[in-house]
């Protein structure tokens, strides 16, 4: 097991800043305002030769009832109890605040180990509170500037014996595989198998929708414990947070993603980078879960949510979430299926499942239809197959003659998975209509068994083969010329 640091404080004491440098990527959401923060984020931290998991948190709040600002304080105490250590921040400019000392009494009761940190103390504004820091009991404080990167080497100097205690593992330098290791242009045209996830490289799925869709609550339900925070406020979550589990025998790192709302409604700065942050999420992931809420399905958002994650090439299972309290289920289906098809006709045959992030009714099916996108998204055809089926396609309906010059279709091939891509070789490929490239894909998917993966077909021309296009008019000969007779080209 990895030693554990989790970042402690009140809000706005540096806690993320700090949190990005330990990993070396802004992974975590930075702003002025305090309470950024709300979930637990988990990240690979690289100090000097140590190597450890260290956990950022929501600012420790004085509630302790069931509001939003309590429920986050409880989320940051089950954080205190799983680490191995806590890195107590405070702010050095601000000095020792009352909440401070609450916070100190706590920590000393829950964390065996516990370091002191006084960030913000660049110059000679922090030093009145990095001085005060002695008085919260806690040990020696370091000075700290999570911004500017100063006391790293003595964060450095505390943690060594720490993770040393916990195990040699910890301390293995090794280049960890990024968070967000996709690599969507992978392609082997000798191949043709479907690369599964493994440990090491797991199945990436984002899980996306507008506000108040039940996202947090379906993850925690998949991963069997509350390890999102979750409420009945719309836009409880803020980061786009990733957790690695074990899906009945499917390694996969899933990825919980703030609501997305209409653009115009989008005026806070915060809630612009929570949703450019989503939208990070999805460009990285593998399979892209859409989230619909059943009372109020296929809104405008829910479409262009659908629509970008089929844009970015990803593939797509749309699940309709609060089935549970659903009263006509076989008429709402029927009504869901209809939509589903008039409305997202570029995701035509992608899955679509009810469930219930509640009960946890659904989840199995749920998995079958990721597991069964992820399978079409990852498929390869061979030439022969697809050349065969190609001649198929132009005896049934032959391409247009625009302006009398047939389009001639002669092979294709494909040149890349995750999605599947296509490339066509023909003549005029600029004077094809969509109509007739609109046919071509729904062929591909028909005959190749490729329902709702985005499928990108392209058409590229080999030129005029005519061997005398270019080639100069030859003079007649003086012989011809005498004789009064013609050249075999006049």
């Amino acid at each position: 097991m990895s030693f554990t640091l989790a970042i402690v404080g009140r809000p706005n004491v540096g806690k993320s800043t700090l949190f990005n440098r330990l990993v070396g990527k802004r992974l975590a959401l930075v702003d002025d305002q305090p309470g950024v923060t709300r979930d637990l984020r988990e990240g690979e931290a690289r100090l000097g030769e140590l190597r450890f998991t260290v956990i950022d948190t929501a600012g420790l709040e004085e509630a302790t009832d069931e509001s939003l600002q309590g429920r986050m304080r409880k989320l940051t105490e089950r954080a205190v109890e799983m680490a191995d250590a806590c890195l107590f921040m405070i702010d050095a400019r601000a000095g020792v605040l009352p909440a401070d000392e609450i916070f100190a009494d706590i920590l000393r009761r829950k964390s065996a180990q516990v370091i002191l940190g006084a960030n913000k103390a660049e110059g000679r504004a922090g030093e009145g509170g990095y001085v005060e820091a002695w008085s919260l009991g806690l040990g020696d404080p370091i000075a700290l500037s999570a911004e500017h990167g100063e006391g790293m080497f003595d964060l450095l100097q505390v943690l060594r014996p720490l993770v040393e205690a916990k195990g040699a593992e910890a301390a293995i330098i090794e280049e960890a595989a990024p968070e967000t290791d996709v690599d969507v242009n992978e392609d082997d045209e000798a191949d043709t198998s479907v690369r599964m996830p493994t440990a090491d490289r797991p199945m990436q799925i984002a899980v996306v929708g507008r506000p108040n869709a039940g996202k947090s609550t379906l993850i925690n339900k998949l991963l069997g414990e509350d390890r999102l925070l979750t409420g009945p406020e719309a836009g409880i979550t803020r980061d786009a947070i990733s957790l690695p589990f074990d899906w009945e025998g499917m390694p996969v790192r899933i990825f919980d993603t703030a609501g997305m709302r209409k653009k115009a409604k989008v005026q806070e700065k915060l809630e612009r980078l929570s949703v450019a942050d989503g939208l990070r999420a999805v460009k990285f992931a593998e399979v892209v879960v859409v989230l619909l809420d059943a009372a109020i399905p296929f809104e405008q958002q829910d479409l262009r949510i659908a629509d970008l994650a089929e844009r970015e090439g990803r593939a797509v299972v749309v699940a309709v979430n609060k089935w549970d309290v659903e009263d006509h289920k076989q008429e709402k289906l029927k009504e869901l299926k209809e939509s589903f098809e008039r409305l997202l006709p570029q995701l035509r045959g992608a899955p679509l499942v009810t469930v219930s992030a509640k009960t946890g009714r659904g989840l199995d099916r749920l998995r079958e239809a990721v597991e069964r996108a992820y399978t079409v998204w990852n498929r390869r055809v061979t030439t022969a197959q697809l050349n065969r089926w190609l001649t198929g396609m132009l005896e049934s309906h032959p391409p247009p003659a625009p302006g009398g010059r047939r389009i001639r279709l002669r092979y294709a091939t494909q040149v890349k998975t995750r999605p599947p891509g296509f490339v066509v070789m023909c003549s005029y490929p600029d004077k094809l209509p969509e109509s007739y490239k609109r046919y071509l894909v729904n062929g591909l998917r028909d005959a190749f068994d490729m329902p709702g993966t985005p499928i990108r077909l392209h058409f590229r021309g080999q030129g005029d083969k005519n061997p005398y296009k270019d080639r100069k008019k030859s003079k007649p000969s003086r012989l011809r010329k005498h004789l009064g007779k013609p050249s075999p080209k006049e």
